[in-house]
């Protein structure tokens, strides 16, 4: 596939259809109205056609009926790391900054290879492309003629107001932080307790023209505003950046800010493939996303889950299955989990009802990396997925400790990624995730090596993720388990519905009142 004017053309005729893929003539998929599928097996899970029964049968596809161990030893290091200088070599495409975010011939490239490579399977896989808009905003922040190095807002306004910088208290979640000064102005305002949507709109509400955000720890913050509204033009800087300024103004000397915000919209592509074979009406739903952020190339942040699942996919046509698996490449996650959103969007609750399982794999590959699960049963982060997740969980756990003979740790659903959307629409969700921007504790520098009190991921999203930025190991290992959850599930998800040892910690998947729904970009642009 080529993102070409002619490729274009299509994709619009493609958008006038459902996003759903195509199911064929029976009630299960691509058969013949028996449920049966097109597959060259005879069978489905227990004979029911239903999918999720005791696995015994004689599924569909072809080759062997798919097993963890036969599945496992076919992902190899050196496959995935050739992927992985495959999309460096497409962000180099970009010029500079060497970047696939959306709308980059970096990311049009990786769009085209995503479906190129899965659709020279088309025997096995149905696959397509799901064209969505993304508004992007692009800018530039100057202070007293200093160009200040700054990071665009996602959902951000328009604009080009120059104007003093005005202090606003606290933290600026109240009306009553912002001081009359600020009408006008553009407001400095420090990151930290609420949303950086709520303090926009504050900044707004009292009169400011722009917003400008420093940090609370080190780094340029790098958010979102979370969903589409009428905000200011708004920005984010470092924290010493903004300390700096603060001192400064302080001392009595003004700082005039030109803040720059344009915006465009562009066209940006998910690719979705899913097994011919398979009950399909009992999903296996694996995604990861396919652009990066405009300052790097993004090989961990997120080529690694995308080539993990890739690879898994590639290898998956050896075996036949029982259950239909369903791969898919997010586009715009570091918009705001734009790609996935559109997609659960587009879907009447009977399709998302067919998704057994979602799996989300974002940064599979840190250099500093621990082994992380989505805290599926909720023990350690007080959030349950719906039903399903905590099997999920305890399906990697097991994994580890069993077959790779390593530890693991729980990862928060804090909505950060792509399974946010399938999580508010009530389907059961895992993953596995290695770490961003926070620090490596001494425990888990006991358990996993690496350097205690360094972020996991010291490239994130930086210039410097590259391919020389991904544990090897960590790769490997994590994609091996991605392949050992797709080998059980597609064969039986009958434990997805097998009892657990509760281990404390349950309730059901809600959010609680005044909580803002968590849309940030991945793997750790945030809301808040």
């Amino acid at each position: 596939m080529k993102v070409t004017a002619s490729l274009i053309a299509l994709f619009a005729v493609l958008n006038t259809v459902s996003a759903a893929p195509p199911s064929g003539g029976g009630n299960n998929g691509h058969g013949n109205g028996n449920g049966n599928g097109n597959g060259n097996g005879n069978g489905n899970g227990n004979g029911n056609g239903n999918g999720n029964g005791n696995g015994n049968g004689h599924g569909h596809g072809k080759g062997p009926m798919v097993n963890s161990k036969a599945l496992r030893g076919l992902i190899k290091e050196k496959a995935l790391m050739a992927k992985a200088q495959t999309l460096q070599d497409f962000a180099a495409l970009s010029g500079t900054p060497i970047t696939r975010v959306i709308g980059s011939p970096g990311h049009n490239a990786t769009v085209n290879w995503y479906y190129d490579t899965i659709k020279k399977l088309d025997d096995y896989y149905s696959v397509y492309i799901q064209p969505f808009p993304v508004v992007t905003a692009n800018g530039n922040l100057t202070v007293n003629d200093a160009l200040i190095e700054s990071a665009t807002m996602s959902f951000t306004g328009a604009g080009h107001p120059v104007a003093e910088l005005v202090p606003v208290a606290n933290v600026a979640c109240e009306a009553a932080d912002f001081p009359d000064e600020v009408s006008g102005k553009i407001a400095l305002l420090s990151r930290g307790t609420c949303t950086f949507g709520s303090k926009a709109l504050l900044a707004k509400a009292a009169g400011a023209v722009g917003v400008v955000v420093y940090n609370n720890e080190d780094g340029v913050v790098q958010g979102t505003l979370g969903e589409e509204g009428d905000y200011p033009p708004t920005v984010g800087i470092s924290k010493a950046q903004g300390l700096e300024f603060l001192a400064t103004i302080a001392a009595g000397n003004a700082q005039t800010a030109d803040l720059v915000i344009e915006q465009k919209t562009v066209t940006t592509y998910n690719v979705i493939a899913e097994t011919l074979a398979g009950n399909h009406d009992n999903v296996i739903h694996l995604g990861g996303h396919s652009d990066s952020v405009t300052a790097g190339p993004g090989i961990n942040d997120n080529g690694s889950g995308g080539i993990g699942i890739l690879e898994v996919a590639l290898h998956l046509t050896k075996f036949k299955i029982n259950n239909a698996v369903r791969f898919s490449w997010w586009a715009a996650e570091e918009e705001g989990l734009l790609g996935a959103h559109a997609y659960v969007n587009a879907q009447p609750q009977s399709e998302l009802d067919k998704i057994k399982l979602y799996l989300n794999f974002d940064m599979i590959a840190s250099p500093n990396y621990v082994y992380a699960i989505y805290d599926g049963d909720g023990s350690t982060f007080n959030v349950t997925g719906p039903a399903g997740s905590a099997q999920a969980e305890h399906l990697f756990i097991d994994y580890f400790r069993d077959i790779e003979k390593v530890e693991s740790v729980p990862s928060d659903f804090d909505g950060r990624s792509d399974y946010g959307p399938f999580l508010d629409a009530g389907v059961a969700c895992g993953g596995l995730f290695t770490g961003a921007e926070g620090l490596k504790t001494a425990e888990e520098a006991i358990k996993f090596g690496g350097e205690a009190g360094v972020a996991y991921d010291i490239n994130y999203h930086a210039a410097g993720d590259t391919v020389a930025n991904c544990n090897r190991t960590a790769f490997l290992v994590n994609t091996r388990a991605i392949a050992h959850s797709v080998a059980v599930l597609a064969k039986s998800t009958a434990i997805l519905e097998e009892p657990l040892v509760r281990r404390g910690g349950y309730r059901d998947f809600t959010r609680a009142a005044g909580v803002p729904k968590k849309v940030a970009g991945g793997c750790g642009t945030k809301a808040l």
